[in-house]
């Protein structure tokens, strides 16, 4: 078997030299860098961590991919009902999990992010947050060298299987409710994340109600952000009837913004998110178990592990009118 001091000796470097590249240590020059990485790819080597894996046939651990959301100061609500998921499952499952983030992996090649999760001995990932812009992870779902759970991002492959609710459905029923319950005709509509999964399904829903009603919509980018929506609000928000927004966070800021200018419009969110029932004014939205969909896709990951191949699993939504009474403990 290959030994890091055979890869210390082919590539002409200290064997912590070849530690440093392969834990991604900074501060080693690009040169040193491609010659430990030529060395070890000639040499095929493996380190300990996972010829120990591969060697016992172990299922190996499960790495949850998370992109953090930079739109808001509030804590990621999400964020923690989704690993706080994953965790109580993997427990339940005898899995080991570490949690990753996507800026982990900024500006880093395939072959870098592959070696580095061999490297932990991961043979599973649970992708939060995949958007269109992030190729180089699309490159690793598609590179088929880990069983991939992505959750509302409709990626399926041998491998890969996709988790999450009915995205363009939810928001057409959420608005659907809101716009009937008001009589409206003009809506405002604020999006999310250009080029998100989730915006572009939302979009469509919307589309699909307009078209059904005959209603005018003004579609504006809200980057899922509470103060966007708040500012989209304050220029847009007397012209039409409703304000319908793609994520709690930019209701709660249109919300605010109509508050300020002393007006009534009726506002409709999306996730169901606790903050809601602190806002002071009820409002419709569409409400989501986050940690459950990531218990489903921890499930779905182990499936995928032994054996399974990928496919697509729809998780339940419900319609709500948050209130501080149902949430407060």
């Amino acid at each position: 078997m290959v030994s890091i001091k055979d890869v210390a000796r082919h590539a002409g470097v200290a064997i912590s030299t070849v530690s440093k590249v392969l834990n991604h240590y900074p501060n080693v020059s690009e040169e040193t860098k491609e010659r430990v990485n030529k060395s070890v790819e000639e040499l095929n080597f493996l380190p300990n961590s996972v010829a120990a894996a591969l060697s016992s046939k172990q299922a190996g651990r499960v790495a949850l991919l998370v992109n953090l959301s930079k739109k808001t100061q509030v804590v990621g609500e999400i964020d923690l009902q989704y690993i706080q998921g994953a965790i109580h499952k993997a427990m339940e499952l005898n899995l080991d999990v570490i949690t990753l983030f996507f800026s982990m992996f900024q500006n880093r090649t395939l072959e870098e992010i592959t070696r580095y999760l061999k490297s932990q001995s991961i043979t599973g990932i649970i992708i939060y947050g995949l958007t269109k812009e992030d190729v180089v992870l699309h490159e690793l779902v598609e590179s088929k060298q880990f069983k991939c759970v992505v959750i509302d991002a409709p990626i399926v492959n041998e491998d890969t299987s996709c988790v999450g609710i009915d995205n363009q459905r939810a928001q057409y029923d959420v608005a659907r409710k809101t716009i009937e319950e008001n009589n409206c005709r003009q809506v405002l509509y604020i999006t999310g994340k250009k080029n998100g999964y989730v915006t572009d399904a939302r979009l469509l829903g919307m589309e699909q109600l307009t078209k059904e009603l005959g209603l005018k919509m003004q579609v504006c980018d809200g980057k899922f952000s509470e103060l966007c929506a708040r500012n989209i609000t304050l220029k847009y928000g007397k012209d039409n009837d409703v304000v319908v927004c793609a994520s709690d966070l930019m209701a709660i800021g249109a919300m605010k913004a109509l508050i300020e200018m002393d007006i009534f419009r009726p506002v409709c969110g999306f996730d169901g998110i606790i903050l809601m029932g602190y806002v002071g004014k009820q409002m419709n939205t569409v409400r989501q178990n986050f940690a459950e969909i990531s218990s489903a896709a921890m499930e779905e990951l182990q499936r995928l592990m032994n054996e399974g191949e990928g496919r697509i699993v729809e998780t339940a939504y419900n319609l709500a009118r948050m209130k501080y009474m149902d949430i407060i403990c």
